[in-house]
């Protein structure tokens, strides 16, 4: 995963008032913590930092007063309305250093037909280096697999030098049927016999 470069300011007025003027300008508010150093405050530019954190664990290079900073997105908080991001916690990291962090599950292939992929972890917990995460972790799958078929962790396309933190008999995802499946396995309703219903003869009614 490689950087991006963002411009960003030290953060001098504090409090809802403050940073609602910032998001206004175009700014989003920002902490960086980590390394053992004090909280520092700053704010980023709005736009740049959207399209970063199209990316999970998205790696910035900031430049803060001519210093250039390797950080993590942690966490963002956005509104729910708007999905404007309101806020960002980042965290301190150095080239070669090793981070804890959830990597997203990619599925390649197609499951048997009339069956679906049942995902029970759509991330999965990871050790790697900070500016080696990977975007994603695929997963093979393959029609030839049956239904009630399990992936499990050793499954999952690992690249090198990251270390998964679930073992590797983890349960990932199941191979399940579906309602279309069972309809297309049920035996076929036995056509319907017509109803015969007798008729008195014209010469029994006249008697």
């Amino acid at each position: 995963m490689s950087e991006t470069k963002i411009e960003a300011e030290v953060r001098s007025s504090f409090g809802k008032g403050a940073a609602r003027k910032l998001r206004a300008a175009g700014r989003t508010p920002a902490v960086i913590y980590g390394h053992g150093n004090a909280t520092r405050h700053i704010h980023v530019p709005a736009h740049e930092v959207a399209l970063a954190l199209r990316t999970k664990n998205a790696l910035l290079e900031l430049n803060i007063s001519g210093k250039q900073e390797l950080v993590l997105v942690k966490s963002a908080a956005k509104d729910p309305v708007t999905q404007v991001i309101e806020h960002i916690d980042l965290v301190e990291v150095r080239k070669g250093e090793k981070v804890h962090v959830e990597i997203p599950v990619h599925i390649v292939g197609e499951t048997i037909s009339g069956a679906v992929l049942d995902l029970e972890h759509k991330t999965v917990k990871v050790e790697a280096e900070a500016t080696h995460i990977p975007n994603f972790i695929e997963l093979v799958i393959s029609k030839d697999h049956p239904v009630g078929h399990h992936y499990t962790v050793a499954d999952l396309s690992v690249p090198q030098g990251v270390i998964m933190e679930l073992p590797a008999t983890e349960l990932v995802a199941s191979v399940v049927e579906t309602k279309a499946g069972v309809a297309e396995e049920a035996p076929a309703a036995a056509p319907a016999q017509p109803v015969v219903t007798a008729q008195k003869s014209e010469e029994t009614d006249k008697k």
